[in-house]
């Protein structure tokens, strides 16, 4: 660098060199390489865990979804699908699991509106599945921190099986083992609980004749 300049030109300068220089190492060659390290040993977490039928992408396990009936004339509110098992409640968007509004309700335990919600939720399951009130799981009644959680409880799942099973002509013994299948354990044996992916079950579900 020239020494007839300034100290304070000559530090600027220095300066956009290094800015420069590290905007391309952080900013292009760093997401260039792990990028290329993902797709070469992840590719699938890599592009999202897309899931396909017949080869047309269908949804991703890490986000969930509404498997709701066709909204009729002049319908505003959507009713759940009998033929599928269903996700837990969801307060992202309107209608729930909008990937563009992600978030909780922000209702804290002693919301008069959340235990509201919380017991028609209750009293709506366990009707719509045919069980008894007090038998229906947590997670059907309450949403997720982000709203767009795939997975659903075990327990909630079982609860689903008989339901689904009519709905559909199957064998409820069929359908319970396909829930057993898709039951994905605690890390590393002790923690957390055990949980079903809700669209990766669904979609095995299609295939069961």
């Amino acid at each position: 660098m020239p020494s007839f300049l300034p100290p304070v030109v000559r530090n600027h300068v220095s300066a956009l060199r290094m800015l420069l220089v590290f905007t391309v190492i952080t900013g292009v060659v760093y997401p260039l390489a792990v990028t290329g390290v993902a797709q070469a040993a992840f590719p699938d977490q890599a592009n999202g865990s897309l899931v396909k039928q017949n080869g047309k992408v269908v949804g991703s396990s890490l986000i969930g979804q509404n498997f709701n009936l066709p909204l009729k004339e002049g319908q505003t509110s959507p009713n759940p699908d009998p033929k599928w098992f269903q996700s837990r409640p969801s307060a992202a968007g309107t209608n729930g699991y909008d990937p563009t509004a992600s978030g909780a309700s922000n209702l804290g335990p002693n919301s008069t509106v959340l235990i509201q919600d919380i017991n028609q939720r209750r009293a709506a399951v366990a009707k719509f599945d045919g069980v008894d009130p007090s038998t229906v799981p947590v997670d059907a009644l309450t949403a997720s921190g982000s709203g767009l959680d795939p997975d659903i409880s075990s327990a909630y799942a079982y609860e689903q099986v008989n339901r689904v099973a009519k709905a559909r002509g199957l064998d409820p013994a069929v359908v319970r083992k396909l829930v057993s299948d898709h039951i994905t354990g605690r890390p590393l044996g002790f923690l957390g609980n055990e949980y079903v992916d809700v669209v990766t079950l669904n979609l095995a579900l299609t295939n069961l004749k």
